[in-house]
């Protein structure tokens, strides 16, 4: 172990700021996080004397990413000038070892001395590619138990193979660009954690942030451009790691974790995501699931942002980067299991509220259930039996009924279309028909009008005929 100039901690330590202000050298590296409530500011160096080969090559390799964030930040900070937007770091994880005594949440030590999880991990990130290759399910289990929270910045894009993205390249010309979906995102940010420190001042650093990779997003896939509720993945991702990081790994998150269609304007796999989900609900829980069907609870009522967000809104943020850890890994599953361990602790309750209470259930009361007992939850989550298989034939099932769906839509677009014509033809008949009347009418009153004047001009001449008789019968006498 590396024994520091403080005796106050051992294991890894943090400081959070910008790195522009950090001062790296060969002999030191500071260290910046936030801690679980991403608030808190520590900064200690390390004096690598006394260090191993091991821990020297690690120091050194995180060393050259503060460099690396430092000349980041100065070069972004040009282009802000030119763009018109300030370009801020985010609170970037840097890290360091030292000695002392550690706390429980983030250490792991048994009876016999076991190694600290610090340190652990620290040695994984030195040796990633060979560690992921060569020990997977050590990798899962690590995961498992929770990334520390100081580590997410540099394991979370290496979980998801967004350390060497290429996409980093194009993030300063993005940021440069204009967007048509500015003005929506702006309207969005002050809604995105308006409670956490890092985003509630108005155009500060982490609002600027949040709009800068959210725009260069926007640019980078024009078809889902902006869509609400990805920001508050996005925020998540900027606690832990500098703009370029945060949009390589939310570009790895919206192509390779199911997450673009989901924010499709179509949302056909959110769709999916709450039939797979009513169907696990069924099988594993079944009296829950005859209970929302008797209160026509749908599924999407209470689930829909646990998949578009990550229950990055649902939970307190520990315990939703907990999920996140797993989720770079495991990918979907993982949700869907957080999903029925919810159900599971909030069951008792649900089954004896109506559809008013259960919403209000799932809004005030089950989150703080689980967020007072993260490792209870995720080890409940990793019970839930998953069937994989299941679960694709499920898809397929989905794929089937809203194929045939579209084929009942385009039939029934057909012969509204065809009704719309019938429609049409019978108001003309009935115009018709109103016409041909009118003029029978008319007709008929002509002809009466035509038979009067006739019986008038008969009586007249009639009349005539007896006067011109009786004119002739006088003449005659």
């Amino acid at each position: 172990m590396v024994r520091g100039h403080t005796s106050e901690a051992n294991g890894l330590r943090v400081v959070s700021g910008s790195p522009q202000g950090s001062d790296c050298t060969m002999s030191s590296v500071m260290v910046a996080h936030s801690d679980s409530e991403f608030n808190n500011n520590h900064a200690l160096i390390l004096n690598n004397n006394e260090a191993s080969p091991e821990e020297l090559a690690l120091l050194a390799k995180l060393e050259e990413a503060n460099r690396l964030i430092e000349a980041d930040a100065k070069s972004l900070n040009s282009i802000s000038n030119n763009s018109g937007h300030s370009r801020k770091s985010s609170d970037t994880s840097q890290i360091s070892l030292t000695s002392g005594t550690s706390s429980s949440q983030d250490r792991n030590c048994g009876e016999d001395g076991e190694e600290d999880v610090w340190s652990v991990w620290g040695r994984v990130v030195n040796d990633w590619d060979t560690t992921y290759k060569k020990k997977t399910a050590f990798i899962k289990e690590m995961v498992r138990k929770g990334v520390p929270h100081p580590f997410r910045g540099i394991v979370w894009p290496l979980l998801c193979s967004a350390h060497d993205s290429p996409v980093k390249k194009q993030y300063a010309d993005y940021i440069k660009a204009t967007s048509a979906c500015e003005k929506v995102i702006r309207r969005d940010i002050a809604r995105t954690y308006p409670e956490h420190d890092f985003f509630k001042e108005k155009d500060g650093m982490g609002q600027e942030s949040l709009f800068n990779v959210m725009k260069a997003y926007s640019l980078h896939d024009r078809e889902v451009g902006y869509c609400q509720g990805s920001g508050f993945i996005v925020g998540l991702l900027l606690m832990q790691m500098p703009e370029e990081e945060a949009f390589a790994v939310f570009v790895k998150l919206m192509q390779d974790y199911r997450m673009r269609d989901m924010f499709k304007p179509t949302m056909a796999e959110l769709g999916l995501c709450m039939y797979q989900l009513e169907n696990l609900v069924q099988e594993l829980i079944p009296d829950l699931h005859v209970h929302f069907q008797s209160q026509s609870f749908h599924t999407s009522m209470y689930a829909s942002s646990w998949f578009l967000t990550l229950f990055t809104t649902a939970l307190a943020l520990p315990t939703a980067c907990r999920i996140i850890d797993v989720f770079l890994l495991e990918g979907m599953e993982v949700i869907f299991k957080v999903a029925i361990a919810l159900l599971t602790i909030g069951k008792e309750d649900l089954l004896c509220l109506d559809m008013e209470g259960m919403l209000k259930f799932f809004q005030k009361d089950l989150p703080p259930r689980a967020d007072a007992d993260p490792d209870g939850l995720m080890n409940l989550s990793y019970n839930v039996k998953f069937n994989a298989k299941k679960m694709k034939k499920l898809e397929k099932e989905y794929t089937v009924m809203k194929i045939k769906e579209q084929e009942e839509m385009v039939e029934l677009r057909r012969l509204r279309s065809e009704n719309r014509l019938l429609r049409q033809r019978v108001e003309l008949l009935e115009a018709e028909s109103s016409e041909l009347a009118d003029r029978l009418v008319r007709g008929q009153v002509s002809r009466a009008e035509e038979e009067e004047t006739t019986f008038v001009v008969q009586r007249e001449l009639a009349a005539l005929r007896h006067s011109h008789l009786e004119t002739t019968h006088q003449l005659e006498l």
